[in-house]
């Protein structure tokens, strides 16, 4: 059995990528399919902010636990350069990428300006790269088995 710690890092890993997942693969693509645009839109944005906040929490706890279990080795590991990827993809979207996206979308009448040019599907597709490429990398961090 797992002391708290440990279990709470193995709970924020599962809530956090298990998130991604289940947003990207499943619940996003249905609500798509079954309301307007518009709505799903808004819907699936909420659900990003919030998973957003917990991969923030449960990154930042995640590193703090490997440091404080591992040390320094920790940085000699595959999983705490995948975690701080994934916490610094997720800043980036969430504080960099989605503040854009919100501006532009009142916009969306003019066309994209041009490659990477600030037009909605421009920044929507930048955004949707960097939650793949975090999806991939929390994936690989799973597969590893990170919590020993």
């Amino acid at each position: 059995m797992q002391n708290f710690p440990t279990a709470l890092r193995s709970i924020l890993t599962v809530f956090w990528i298990g998130g991604l997942w289940a947003l990207g693969v499943l619940i996003g693509p249905v609500l798509f399919h079954q309301l307007d645009n518009a709505l799903a839109f808004r819907v699936v944005a909420s659900m990003l902010r919030a998973l957003a906040w917990v991969g923030i929490v449960a990154g930042i706890y995640i590193l703090i636990h490997m440091l404080w279990v591992e040390g320094l080795r920790a940085f000699q590991t595959l999983e705490l350069w995948l975690i701080l990827a994934m916490l610094a993809l997720t800043l980036v979207n969430h504080f960099a990428v989605f503040p854009v996206i919100s501006e532009v979308k009142p916009q969306m009448h003019t066309a994209a300006e041009g490659m990477f040019g600030g037009g909605f599907q421009n920044w929507q597709t930048i955004s949707s790269l960097i939650y793949l490429i975090q999806s991939l990398f929390g994936l690989v961090y799973v597969i590893r088995g990170p919590v020993k």
